[in-house]
């Protein structure tokens, strides 16, 4: 059957044999299951003796194992032949085993199959017992029949009836379990009671609420006796998993902390772990407990026996219960070890209660669940069981007997049947079977035996037991008495007796059950010949029955008879035994009843006692889903943070309830700009929760901040009374439930605290809840998160408590959503194609249908303001939306109250309000009330109005009883609830200022231009200063005072940034209004009255683009004035009062500000730390109050970061320094090119020790977390590892290729990254020095390397331009970082470690957002590489070390964050006029293109599709664009539909500049390549190409006539081609350096060329004729000739711009003071003027009016699109006061002139 296994492998000969033997024991006939082991035995006898040999001999691991497997084959071999008969085979199997290496003794044969005989071959156990005498006899009266087990009738409870007792609620429970049972198992009460309640989600929600405050209401109780355990305990088989284990910690804790062991806190612990459901325990609590029991046992010396019995007794319990729980992968080694030796001791006792105890326990001990044995199946339970309940189920299935009968005789055979083969002693029970066999006392006899030593079937028999009494099954627990095969064992005997007793003792069972129980006793004693004469066995029973005789009732009196009539029994010896016996009466050691039932519950009275808070939670949530209709919601998305871009988002509504389910977080900050949503989102939320709502969960409250009052104290109290909840119900809630807060208008409640903190959320006794709030954007500050994040704000490292969602703007197909619902809902006039089609058709709708409310505003009055058949392309704003809006909501509300059955005097009121202009006076009360609220209430927009109490206020002016207040209030777009009044949105009421500011309605004339004379060549406003803007028309009366009444007079409205905007489009729309701000500036000069008024002005004139370009601001008192990113070149602002001015990124060129107080005015900047060496290192310190930093000189210079002063300098190394502080700051470790790495003590300064193993020059360096360790990397390609103490070498990590540039420590200290020029990333650990992995993705370098603060990323930094992020738990990298220019050089986290900083060789730093990997900010300012960065602790500022020789320093928290500038945000390369004069053309290293409005500066469009730097751009005459780009492409871009038509890819490297031919049929490029290519700009194809130079060309033009093209190159040549034959027809040299640009003159008889060489060259195209013009300082970049050809205009790397006259050759302009190099220049077309555009370094695009006086040149900025950078190049500060050391050191690096006075520090 088995073939020869000669032709297998060791492996395949193993998996055969115990495929044989897993067949044998599975089969039901003998023979073929002996044939199987035969083929077994073959299979196993084809292993060669050498193989044998070899595999023994063998020290590897796995071939041991195989040794193992072998001799366990034979094992299980010779077992199951012995079990078929064949004990001659087991004799040779078992010797084999040994010669594999068996332990006999120790190897059990077990095998993965459940059963150990084939069932065929299994005799009847019955049988065979009945032939061998070994079933005992017993009365068939006793237990003739099962019963119920103790309990009462089960009393099904109606829907909200008051329970009983806590059996009751633990029935309903179970039942609720048991509801997908089949009818047939449950009882017919039960059953009519289920399918009762099935339906009736409350009343289930409700029983489980009870359980739940049962528990709570236990773990109050401080006493915890043995009712209020057996109350709880009653509960534990239905409590939840999160129930089970919280009382699991509970009683675990009471065993843990009682200074006196309680016994009840033990019992509660192993009746918890009874009950438990399968998966509620796992081996880790398991070997907990007995870990906790090893430790309190140990306490037990010197008490007394009694006191030991109980603990041991409980123990036993407890062990009882793990041995039932089926728990997988459990360490038997360890559970044995906590309570061996405990047990052990016990073993020594005199006492045989307690040796018995000590022994059962140890039995327990040794059956807690390993494998599953056949006694652990047949009594694995099938249900719940609620003791003390019956009737609750017909049809439990039972223990089963034949399978537990079948596990005991295993463990039987195990230790009997075995000794046939194993030399072992003989059995306990055979030593001590009778007194006439052996006479040995029962004592002596347990501490013979191996009881303690290994399993023993009386154990799991008595187990047996204790399931079929709990189930009633009496009848099959006298067939187990009497046939186990244990029976005659003494501690079997034992346990039968005392459970026996304990049945008579239990007054829950039936009267004639405990009789039963009493004549069993008697059985057991009488009985000698079927039970032995074992002394203690008989003790035990008597003093059972002088105990139960000791009782009341009939059994009690029972007992006291058989125990008289015993008196006789037996021989004299007996009778002697008996009388001893009795003397000594019922002992201590009393019988246990399972479990104390009263007939009260006070655990549950108390639940049920308490508030009904769910009645009312039902009505909150009835009136909630209610007031949500018919409201139109479109689902948000939402960004992650402020800085990340729009087009990453989420579905918000997935993100918040992500939030709520997830234990990370417990705020999360919901921010928007105002109207985009939030409000309707919350309310969407809410709703959301409340269909999700189950009884007893989080309860979602919606809390609207402004309408509580003092939300910062106790606000979810007060909303609940709102809410009408009574304070009781309050206290429950407090106490016993968790809130899902949704805090919406944190901004309208004008609240600075944190709500979080100051109500004391989570804090112990105190509310729990997590909470959403909502915010505007516009009003948080730079620090906001403390606002919000939970916790002090001195220890909140744990940043992850607090996350952030913004609301995105609405998509296409979001606005499109809403229409088709708004259209549905409301039913407008129009149709939802014509509000599409309107949107299409007019441009500025666009952006403002983003915003939802505006978009709700718009749809609402779009069909009122034009025909949808002829769209006007007229711009709508924001505030011309919101005139529209509220003149047709007053309208509407005068319609509806004309209809009103009005009173007499209402309607006569009516028609007055009627005559007089209703809308005139609606919008006049709007204004009114909007103006109030802001003076009387700080802008709160909730008003309380109480008739009693504010009759004589001014809320009466309003909200009073006359009918014109009533009417107008009717009409007016406000809502009420109560007595609270507030308007339908916080912008109505903002709205409403601004128009009682400015109301166009009352300026019907317009402005009349006034005669002026002449300023710098621009016509002169009636003011002391003048403003450059596009048709300006200026009022007259300059003079007349403006209004005094005016909000702008009494209030600063600098912050409200909503407010401010709707000023802002004002000033844009009408005149009058800029005319009368700008004379409030005036008039401030004069009084100081007006001084908030002109604050206000000018902050709404700078937001609204007004340039004060050469104003005469001189004496202007602006205290507290928004000036950021304002224009104020060539401003007289001498004396001016500019105390906490905001000067973020405002251009101060040339602007007079002597004398002016500028005390605590903020520039949003630092100043720069400026060495004398390149900078190649710097670090903060710990405590962030010093910054460190390492040069090219060898020095290491500490800087105080209070005032950035030097305070130290450490000498010692001889070049570069890398350094790193210790995780205290009290040390430094520094590493130098000289080799050596050094430790210095900060306090001192002085080097304290000297580390010189490396080789060659040290590149990085790094301080431990714990401080005990430092570690450096260097250029003879290892890092090595030091002990900082000693200066010991403890490692060397020497996997390396080429040298390690970086090292930085894991958080934990544990592991170690390095970078190395290698391209790869190794990380080490730092225990054994081993490289545990190799990150490879990098092309060059590493140069940079750090580990985030969570320790699970690490940051490289490479000079293949990139970072890279690698996650180490998959060890993959998660993101590429692309943006740098050139090589990265510097890498570090933020403290937080949600962003990445990084510097590179192109000079910028970058700040990366870590979990999208976007680049989120670059900065500039470096005007070389940045080698270095770090960031100090709290991240609010980051240091930059260059090889400028200077540190700079950003202020990440710096305000002023509201410039949105919609310019480039990288350099302008290149910029081009078109034909028409009306638009300029950028292009820039942000890979875009764009358009510019000439006049005013506004970008009209942006071109995307360069995947690198666009490099050059020109203009065709044809209505198309060229763009040339480092992506080695040039695009054709059509200008009006913003479409690219053509990509021109020449593969020829980087694009250096483009050019049309005149008539623009052609354009030319020229690459890297040294090749010019001609291009048809219709179809985009090649139509030639030139060839030439020796190397990259870089400029190109055409001639006037377009029959030349002129080249200049890398190769200092210029060259002159033929387009008709494609021939050079000459060359021009000259030039000294590369020539990077051409240009003809408008003649086409000259020739001008900008030379890096620093030379403008001017050549004549006939004759080659070279006139050099000289004046630059650094190289010339770009040349322009003006409309006439009279001016050259030279844009340099010098910062500056020269006007040459090209007649003569002089240079008779300079525009200066550039912020930084100067890329493009280019002339607008015009017949009269001449007007310059320059394209700037640092993104900025300016537009200059030149004009020429007496023989020079001047240029007037007419206008600038910044990047935002402060530049205040020529300014004079001289004598000006209030600024502070560090405020005129970044003045004076910025280029200020003049001295302050009194500076402060």
């Amino acid at each position: 059957m088995v073939s020869s296994s000669g032709s297998l492998s060791v492996q395949q000969t193993l998996e055969l044999v115990s495929l044989c033997l897993e067949k044998a024991r599975g089969a039901k006939d003998s023979e073929l299951a002996l044939e199987l082991c035969d083929g077994a035995e073959t299979a196993l006898s084809g292993i060669k003796g050498s193989q044998r040999k070899a595999l023994m001999a063998s020290k590897k691991d796995e071939d041991q194992a195989l040794s193992e497997r072998f001799a366990t084959s034979y094992i299980n071999l010779g077992t199951l032949q012995g079990s078929l008969g064949r004990s001659d085979k087991t004799h040779a199997n078992f010797k084999k085993a040994v010669q594999w290496g068996g332990n006999i003794e120790q190897l059990s044969p077990i095998s993965d199959v459940k059963s150990e005989k084939p069932a065929g071959g299994k005799e009847d156990a019955q049988a065979k017992a009945r032939a061998t005498g070994d079933i005992a006899l017993i009365s068939q009266d006793i237990f003739a029949e099962n019963v119920n087990p103790p309990g009462v009738v089960f009393t099904p409870p109606q829907a909200d009836e008051r329970l009983k007792d806590i059996r009751q609620l633990a029935a309903c429970l179970n039942l609720l379990q048991l509801s997908h049972s089949p009818d047939d198992v449950l009882g017919p009460v039960a059953h009519d009671w289920l399918q009762a309640v099935k339906n009736d989600a409350d009343e289930q929600e409700r029983l489980k609420l009870l359980a739940t405050e049962v528990i709570r209401g236990f773990v109050g109780d401080e006493i915890k006796d043995s009712k209020a355990v057996a109350e709880v305990m009653c509960l534990a088989p239905v409590i939840d998993e999160q129930s089970f284990r919280f009382l699991l910690l509970q009683f675990y804790s009471g065993v843990d902390h009682s200074d006196l062991l309680n016994i009840n806190h033990l019992q509660g612990l192993a009746d918890l772990i009874h009950g438990a459901d399968p998966g509620y325990l796992n081996s880790d609590d398991l070997v907990k407990i007995l870990e906790l029991f090893s430790t309190r046992v140990r306490e037990t010396h010197g008490q007394s026996p009694s006191y030991i019995y109980q603990l041991t007794l409980a123990i036993s319990h407890v062990l009882d219960a793990m041995a039932d729980t089926k728990v997988t992968g459990l360490n038997r080694e360890k559970l044995h070890t906590p309570l061996g030796s405990y047990l052990d001791k016990l073993r020594g006792s005199s006492d045989p209660y307690l040796v018995y105890q000590a022994a059962y326990a140890y039995q327990a001990l040794q059956f807690v669940p390993d494998d599953e044995t056949p006694w652990q199946a047949a009594m694995r339970r099938t249900g719940k069981v609620i003791q003390g309940v019956s009737g609750l189920v017909s049809a439990v299935k039972g223990l089963d007997l034949n399978g537990l009968m079948e596990g005991l005789e295993s463990i039987q055979q195990g230790v009997a049947g075995a000794s046939a083969v194993f030399t072992m002693a003989k059995t306990a029970y055979k030593d001590a079977m009778s007194l006439a066999e052996g006479g040995k006392d029962f004592v002596d006899s347990l501490k013979e035996s191996f009881t303690f030593d290994q399993k023993r079937a009386w154990y799991p028999a008595l187990r047996g037991m204790d399931t079929l009494i709990r189930d009633g099954h009496l009848v099959k627990f006298k067939t187990l008495v009497s046939e186990a095969p244990c029976r005659r064992d003494l501690a079997f005997q034992w346990g039968v007796c005392q459970r026996l007793g304990e049945i008579a003792a239990n007054p829950l069972w039936r009267v004639d059950t405990r009789r039963d129980a009493v004549s069993f006793l008697v059985e057991l004693y009488r009985n000698d010949t079927e039970w032995g004469q074992q002394v203690d066995v008989k003790k035990w029973i008597l003093t059972i029955l002088i105990q139960l005789s000791s009782l009341s009732g009939s059994v009690a009196q029972y007992a006291a008879k058989v125990l008289e009539e015993l008196r006789t029994d037996g021989d004299a010896g007996k009778q002697a035994m008996y009388q001893s016996q009795r003397e000594s009466g019922p002992g201590s050691y009393t019988l246990r009843i399972e479990m104390e039932f009263t007939e009260n519950s006070p655990l549950l009275d108390r639940a049920q006692n308490k508030p009904d808070v769910e009645g009312s939670l039902r009505q909150l949530k009835k009136r909630r889903l209610e007031d949500q209709k018919n409201i139109i919601y479109i689902p948000p998305q939402a960004k992650e943070s402020l800085k990340a871009p729009d087009d990453e988002h989420f579905p918000l509504m997935e993100a918040v309830l992500a939030f709520l389910n997830s234990d990370q977080y417990q705020v999360l900050l919901l921010l928007g700009d105002s109207g985009a949503g939030k409000s309707t989102f919350n309310k969407a939320l809410e709703c959301e929760l409340w269909n999700s709502y189950k009884k007893g969960g989080p309860i979602p409250l919606h809390i609207s901040l402004p309408s509580i009052d003092k939300p910062d104290q106790d606000m979810i109290a007060k909303q609940l009374r709102a809410f009408d909840f009574t304070d009781a119900q309050i206290k429950e809630l407090k106490d016993h439930r968790e809130f899902i807060l949704i805090c919406d208008g944190y901004d309208e409640c004008q609240q600075t605290r944190n709500l979080y903190t100051s109500n004391q959320l989570n804090q112990p006794d105190e509310w729990k809840a997590r909470m959403v709030i909502s915010c505007r954007t516009e009003y948080i500050g730079a620090d906001y998160k403390d606002r919000f994040q939970p916790g002090d704000r001195n220890q909140r490292s744990k940043s992850a408590l607090l996350q952030e969602a913004v609301i995105t703007p609405f998509s296409a197909k979001q606005v499109e959503d809403y229409i088709d619902q708004y259209v549905a809902v409301y039913q407008p006039l129009w149709k939802a194609q014509e509000y599409k089609d309107a949107l299409d058709s007019i441009p500025s709708l666009r952006e403002l249908v983003a915003n939802p409310f505006l978009m709700t505003l718009l749809l609402d009055v779009l069909p009122r303001m034009m025909d949808p058949g002829r769209l006007s392309t007229t711009r709508i704003t924001r505030v011309v939306i919101y005139d529209q809006f509220i003149e047709q909501w007053l309208e509407r509300g005068k319609r509806r109250l004309g209809e009103k059955d009005l009173s007499p005097n209402a309607r006569s009121a009516f028609e007055s309000l009627s005559e007089e202009g209703f809308t005139i006076n609606g919008i006049d009360f709007l204004k009114k009330l909007s103006v109030a609220i802001y003076k009387e209430q700080d802008g709160q927009p909730v008003v309380e109005y109480s008739r009693f109490q504010d009759e004589g206020s001014w809320k009466a002016a309003f909200f009073g009883r006359t009918d014109d207040q009533y009417l107008l209030r009717e009409a007016c777009p406000l809502t009420r609830n109560g007595k609270q009044y507030r308007f339908i949105h916080r912008s109505m009421l903002e709205y409403g200022v601004a128009r009682a500011i400015f109301d166009p309605q009352e300026w019907k004339q317009k402005a009349t231009p006034q005669p002026g004379s002449n300023r710098r060549g621009s016509t002169s406003s009636a003011f002391s200063f003048e403003i450059f803007d596009v048709d300006e028309a200026v009022v007259s009366d300059t003079d007349q005072e403006p209004d005094p009444n005016s909000p702008l007079v009494w209030r600063s409205f600098v912050n409200e940034a909503s407010l401010l905007q709707f000023l802002v489009e004002r000033v844009q729309q009408e005149p009058v209004f800029k005319k009368q701000l700008l004379n409030y500036v005036e008039h401030s000069k004069k009084d100081k009255k007006w001084r908030t008024a002109a604050a206000n002005a000018i902050t709404v004139l700078a937001r609204a683009g007004v340039q004060f370009i050469g104003a005469d601001l001189r004496g202007i008192r602006i205290p507290g004035a928004d000036l950021s990113y304002g224009v104020f070149d060539s401003v007289d602002l001498q004396e001016a009062d500019m105390r906490k001015v905001n000067f973020q990124g405002v251009w101060l060129r040339q602007t007079d500000l002597a004398g002016t107080d500028m005390t605590k005015a903020q520039f949003g900047e630092l100043p720069y730390l400026n060495l004398t060496f390149n900078v190649w290192s710097c670090a903060f310190s710990p405590d962030g109050m010093s910054l460190a930093v390492g040069s090219e000189s060898g020095n290491i210079n500490v800087y105080s970061t209070s005032n950035w002063e030097m305070t130290q300098t450490f000498e010692g190394h001889e070049n570069e320094v890398r350094l790193a502080y210790s995780p205290d700051g009290t040390m430094l470790v520094s590493g130098s090119s000289d080799m050596t790495v050094r430790i210095w003590i900060m306090e001192s300064g002085t080097c304290e020790r000297v580390m010189a193993d490396h080789t060659d020059e040290i590149r990085g360096v790094a301080y431990s977390p714990r401080g005990n360790q430092v570690a450096s990397a260097c250029n003879d390609n290892t890092a090595r590892l030091w002990d900082p103490s000693t200066g010991n070498c403890l490692h060397v990590l020497s996997d390396h290729e080429d040298t390690v540039n970086c090292i930085a420590y894991s958080p934990k200290g544990d592991l170690i990254v390095t970078g190395s020029a290698d391209f790869t990333v190794r990380l080490w650990d730092v225990a054994t020095g081993k490289c545990n992995h190799i990150f490879n993705g990098h092309t060059e370098d590493i140069i940079g390397i750090a580990f985030s603060p969570q320790g699970d990323q690490i940051a490289s930094a490479s000079d293949d331009t990139t970072l890279r992020l690698w996650d180490l738990e998959s060890s993959s990298c998660r993101h590429i970082l692309e943006g740098h220019g050139d090589g990265a050089t510097g890498v570090t986290y933020s403290p937080k470690g949600d962003q990445l900083f990084s510097g590179s060789l192109d000079g910028t730093l970058r700040i990366w957002d870590v979990q999208s990997g976007a680049c989120r900010h670059t900065l500039t300012g470096h005007t070389t590489s940045v080698a270095c960065v770090a960031v100090s602790p709290k991240g609010n500022m980051i240091a930059s070390g260059s090889m400028d020789n200077t540190v700079r320093l950003w202020d990440m928290s710096a305000g002023g964050s509201r410039h949105t500038s919609n310019g480039h945000s990288l350099c302008v390369y290149d910029i081009k006029c078109s034909p028409k004069g009306n638009l300029i053309a950028t292009c820039s290293g942000d890979y875009t293109v764009r358009l510019w409005d000439v006049e005013t500066g506004t970008c009209v469009r942006t071109f995307i599709g360069h995947t690198w730097t666009a490099t050059c751009v020109a203009f065709s005459t044809r209505d198309q664009i060229a763009s040339g780009s480092a992506d080695l492409s040039v695009r054709l871009w059509d200008v009006e539909a913003g479409t690219c038509q053509h990509v021109l890819n020449g593969a020829g490297g980087r694009v250096y500049s483009v050019t049309y031919s005149p008539e623009g049929d052609q354009v030319a490029s020229v690459y890297h390549d040294k090749t010019v290519r001609l291009w048809n700009t219709k179809t985009g194809e090649l139509s030639g190409s030139l060839n030439g130079h020796t190397l990259g060309v870089l400029g190109v033009a055409y001639s006037p006539d377009g029959s030349l093209l002129a080249t200049g190159s890398e190769d200092r040549s210029i060259k002159l081609w033929d387009l008709e034959t494609m021939a050079c027809i000459k060359t021009f040299t000259g030039h000294t350096y590369w020539v990077q640009d051409v240009a003809f003159s408008l003649g086409g008889n000259q020739l001008a060329s900008a030379g890096k060489d620093k030379i403008v060259g001017l050549w004549s195209v006939k004759t080659g004729d070279y006139r050099p013009l000289k004046g630059h300082t650094m190289g010339v970049t770009r040349l322009a000739y003006s409309n006439k050809g009279d001016i050259l205009a030279s844009g340099s790397r010098d910062k500056t711009v020269r006007l040459w006259d090209t007649g003569s050759g002089q240079c008779r302009g300079v525009i200066q003071n550039f912020p930084g190099n100067v890329f493009g220049v280019a002339w607008v077309p015009s017949t009269d003027e001449n007007y310059l555009v320059t394209g700037c370094e640092d993104g900025s695009v300016l537009k200059w009016h030149v004009t020429e006086k007496e023989g020079q040149y001047h240029a007037t900025l007419c206008w600038s699109v910044t990047k935002g950078s402060l530049t205040v190049t020529g300014a004079s500060i001289k004598d000006a006061r209030g600024l502070t050391l560090l405020s005129k050191q970044l003045l004076n690096q910025r280029g200020v002139v003049g001295e302050p006075e009194n500076q402060l520090r």
